[in-house]
C-alpha cells in the first residue's frame, strides 16, 4: 500500500513556508495526540502527521522529498557519497574479487558506537513553559554484570577462533573467467569478532548485554515546545568492542489547554466582557501563566479586538527573553435579564436603533474561571 501525500497529510500546498507546515502540524497534533483523541485511528493518524513534519519541516529531507517522493528521505546515499561495495548491492562481489575485499570492509572488531534511543515524554502546558526536572525509566541494553560484558561464564574465557585464527575473515577462493581470485568473508563461525565463547554466560546468552530499565535523570528547560527534542549524551544503547554508548533523544509533546493556546513564544486566549464594559471601558484582570495582571479596556472596544501584553508569554528555550500574551476581546450578551433591565436595554435600543445579539457560552466562561484559579 503506497503511502499518502505528506502535503496532502498536513493539508498544506507544495510552496508551503516553515511558519505554515509547523502551524499546521501543531493543529493535528493536538487533534489526534492519543492522550487527547481516544478514536481507533488517532494514534495512526498522530503518528501519519509526525513523520510528515519530520520530512518537510527539514530543508534537505524535503528538498530530496520533493524531487524522489518517499523514496528520497529513507535513502541512504543522497549527499553522503558512496559508502563502500555494498552499497552497489550484487556489484560487491565483483569488488571483492579484483581487490580483495578487505580494503573498505569495516573491521569486525572495531570499536563501535551503540544505537541511539528515543523517548517520548508528554508535558503539562506550563509545565512546557516552565520546564521541569525529572526522571524516566526507559528500556535499554546494559553490560551483563555476571560477565562483566564478555559473554562468557564466570571462570571461563573466550578463545581465539580456529577457523580464522582471530582475523574475523575467511578466505574464499573462486575460480574466474580471469583466474583464481581470492574474496575475503566475514568468519561465519565467530560472526566476525575472532573469538569463539565455549562456555556461554547464563545471564546474557553469550552477548554481554542484558536489558534492564534504566533510571535517567532529564532536565526539561523552560520554554520548550511541541516536536522539540532534548539529547542526552551517552545514554542510548552500549557501543561494541569498547566503542561509546550512542544517546537518547527524548521528544517533548504538549498537552494543548483549554484556555491558552500557544504558538512559538506568543501566548493567545479570549477574554469576556459585558457590553457596558465595552461600551463605558473598564479595568480588568486577565490571567496570565505569570500570574494575574490588570488590563484598560478604552470606551467603545469592540468585540474581537486584541490587547498585547508584553513580556507574558512563554520563555524562549535558547535564552532569548520572553514573547507577549495576546488577549482577544469576547464581548457577550447578557441572559436572564429582569424586567428592569429588558426595558433600560429596549430604551437603549430605540434611542440608538441598534439590533440585539445573543452569544452565551457556559464552557467559555469556566475556562476563563479556571485559568483564573491557575487550574
Amino acid at each position: 500500500m503506497s503511502k499518502r501525500d505528506y502535503y496532502e497529510i498536513l493539508g498544506v500546498s507544495k510552496d508551503a513556508s516553515k511558519d505554515e507546515l509547523k502551524k499546521a502540524y501543531r493543529k493535528l497534533a493536538r487533534k489526534y495526540h492519543p492522550d487527547v483523541n481516544k478514536e481507533s485511528d488517532a494514534a495512526d493518524k498522530f503518528k501519519e502527521a509526525k513523520e510528515a513534519y519530520e520530512v518537510l519541516g527539514n530543508e534537505q529531507k524535503r528538498a530530496q522529498y520533493d524531487q524522489f517522493g518517499h523514496a528520497g528521505p529513507q535513502s541512504q546515499g543522497f549527499g553522503g557519497g558512496f559508502g563502500g561495495a555494498e552499497d552497489f548491492g550484487g556489484f560487491g562481489d565483483i569488488f571483492d574479487m579484483f581487490f580483495g575485499g578487505g580494503g573498505r570492509r569495516r573491521d569486525p572488531n572495531a570499536p563501535r558506537q551503540g544505537a541511539d534511543l528515543q523517548y517520548t515524554m508528554t508535558l503539562g502546558f506550563e509545565e512546557a513553559i516552565f520546564g521541569k526536572e525529572t526522571d524516566v525509566e526507559i528500556p535499554k541494553e546494559e553490560e551483563c554484570d555476571t560477565c562483566d560484558g564478555s559473554g562468557a561464564k564466570p571462570g571461563t574465557k573466550s578463545k581465539t577462533c580456529s577457523h580464522c585464527n582471530g582475523s574475523g575473515q575467511l578466505n574464499m577462493e573462486q575460480n574466474t573467467p580471469f583466474g583464481r581470485v581470492v574474496n575475503k568473508r566475514v568468519c561465519h563461525y565467530c560472526q566476525g569478532t575472532g573469538k569463539i565463547i565455549p562456555d556461554k554466560c547464563n545471564t546474557c546468552g553469550g552477548s554481554g548485554t542484558v536489558k534492564k530499565r534504566k533510571k535517567i535523570h532529564i532536565s526539561i528547560p523552560a520554554g520548550i515546545d511541541e516536536g522539540q527534542q532534548i539529547r542526552v549524551s551517552g545514554q542510548g544503547e552500549p557501543g561494541a568492542n569498547g566503542g561509546p554508548a550512542g544517546d537518547l533523544y527524548v521528544v517533548i509533546q504538549v498537552r494543548s489547554h483549554e484556555f491558552y493556546e500557544r504558538e512559538g513564544d506568543h501566548i493567545f486566549c479570549e477574554m469576556p466582557i459585558t457590553f457596558a464594559q465595552a461600551a463605558l471601558g473598564d479595568e480588568i484582570e486577565i490571567p496570565t501563566v505569570h500570574g494575574k495582571v490588570k488590563l484598560k479596556v478604552p470606551a467603545g472596544t469592540q468585540n474581537g479586538k486584541t490587547f498585547r501584553l508584553k513580556g507574558k508569554g512563554a520563555p524562549n528555550v535558547r535564552g532569548h527573553g520572553h514573547g507577549d500574551q495576546h488577549v482577544k476581546i469576547r464581548v457577550v450578551t447578557p441572559t436572564n435579564l429582569s424586567d428592569r433591565q429588558k426595558d433600560l436595554l429596549r430604551e437603549f435600543n430605540e434611542i440608538s436603533g441598534n439590533q440585539a445579539t445573543d452569544e452565551h457560552e457556559d464552557s467559555f466562561f469556566q475556562r476563563v474561571k479556571r485559568a483564573f484559579k491557575g487550574e
